[in-house]
Formats: structure tokens, sequence, C-alpha cells
């Protein structure tokens, strides 16, 4: 029975011996794999990334051009002139239609445009209809005239928690479907010409 157990013993520490050079590569792939991920440990900006009240995906509202690039892993390219303080960047590649209002250096918000397949994080999109919107933010949409769309309109999403009362989302609408989406701190996200 003694010869038994030393046998065991000495089994179990072959097999250490043998899997040892295995767990330690796995521990250097976790390792690496922690070392290169974004330190907001969201994924890259892509067209799956989706439209919080704060930001997209990796991209939050406050953050600096710098901190967004980094987060998002993708160069912010500065889209047309610079007004004093406010200004556009947009990825350089994918996702296309989409850009983020630059106040004094941080990101203010997000826009979502054209053929965007974007959405928000409950599913909300370009092209559905002013009905959806209410349906997917049930007693939670202001709805104001557009200003430069006849029939059109500006459906807000209000948000409940108070931790979330300088944000918003804002749709645009041609009184029917969704055209433009924007999102972030107010007052920017409700600047209806942008910049200008």
């Amino acid at each position: 029975m003694r010869n038994s157990a030393v046998t065991s013993e000495t089994k179990s520490e072959a097999m250490y011996r043998r899997i040892k050079p295995l767990i330690f590569l796995v521990g250097l792939f976790v390792a690496m794999f922690l070392a290169i991920m974004p330190a907001s440990g969201q994924s890259q900006l892509t067209a799956a990334s989706k439209v919080a009240i704060n930001g997209i995906g990796p991209i939050r509202v406050s953050m600096t051009v710098q901190q967004a690039e980094a987060s998002a892993r993708t160069r912010l390219l500065s889209e047309g002139s610079k007004l004093e303080n406010c200004w556009y960047v947009k990825p350089q590649g994918e996702p296309r239609d989409i850009s983020f209002m630059v106040i004094e250096g941080q990101i203010a918000r997000v826009d979502i445009y054209g053929n965007s397949r974007i959405t928000t994080v409950r599913g909300a999109k370009i092209g559905d209809s002013e009905d959806r919107i209410k349906s997917l933010y049930p007693g939670q949409i202001r709805v104001t005239p557009h200003e430069y769309v006849q029939g059109g309109h500006y459906l807000t999403f209000v948000p409940r928690d108070a931790s979330d009362r300088q944000y918003r989302i804002v749709f645009e609408t041609d009184s029917r479907r969704v055209k433009h989406i924007r999102a972030g701190r107010l007052p920017e996200v409700e600047y209806v010409e942008g910049c200008a």
C-alpha cells in the first residue's frame, strides 16, 4: 500500500511537470490580452457599437479627443472648419455616417445620420417610425416641432434617472421616419444647428 501511495504521488508530479509550460503559456496569453485592451474595457468602435445617452461604444461624453481615440482604437479626424471652441471629428474609416461634436477639446455629443445601421441600446435606428421610437421609450419621449422640416419633429428621450439628467437622445424626423440621431450632454445635444 505504501508503494501505491508513492507511485500515485510520482504520477501527479510527472503530470504537473508536463502541463506546467502550458499553464505558463495560458497565463502569458491572458496577460498580453489584458495589456492590449482599452482602459475602459470596451471594444473598438464599430458599426455594431450601440448609442447610449452618454456616448457610443467605448467613446463617452467628456473624453478628450485623444482619450476617445485610445479607447476606440481609431483615429478621429477633424471634419469641416473649427468655430472657436466647437468642431466635429469623425472616425478614420469605419463606421461611416457618424461624427462627434467637440466642445473645448471634449466630446459633447455623437451624431448618427445618412444610411447608418447603428442602433441605440434599445434598438432605435435611422428609418424607424415615430411610433416605434415612442414604443421603445414609453412615457419618456418629449415631442417638439422640427425647426426646418415641415411636419417634422424632435423626439427627445428624457431619462428618469437623476444621475442621467444632464443627457438626452434626440431623434429628428420628417414626420414619419427618423432621419438623424444625436446623443450626449445638455445643452449641446439640443443644438439644432450643431456648431453653427
